[in-house]
């Protein structure tokens, strides 16, 4: 099992992005955050055993989404998590 912190850049805000993530998420069974930026960026938090499958099938862009660039870094797991959710 792993967890990654993913920043999104581009056009990821306004645009149901956030939901995909989460939709994305639920289909591997991870837990983990998505939540908007200040300066316009997406941030997430993932974790479980899919986490490369999500990060593959959430790099796909669509007519709306237009992802410029990502950064992935692995970080610590947190074991208290119990669902993808979308922060405020």
């Amino acid at each position: 099992m792993k967890r990654y912190y993913i920043i999104y850049k581009g056009q990821v805000q306004g645009v149901g992005f956030r939901w995909r993530l989460m939709n994305i998420a639920k289909k591997y069974n991870l837990t983990g955050y998505a939540r908007n930026l200040y300066d316009g960026d997406v941030e997430v938090e993932v974790q479980g055993n899919g986490v490369d499958e999500f990060l593959k099938e959430s790099l796909e862009q669509d007519y709306y989404v237009v992802i410029e660039d990502y950064a992935v870094k692995l970080i610590d797991l947190n074991t208290s998590e119990n669902s993808f959710k979308i922060v405020y």
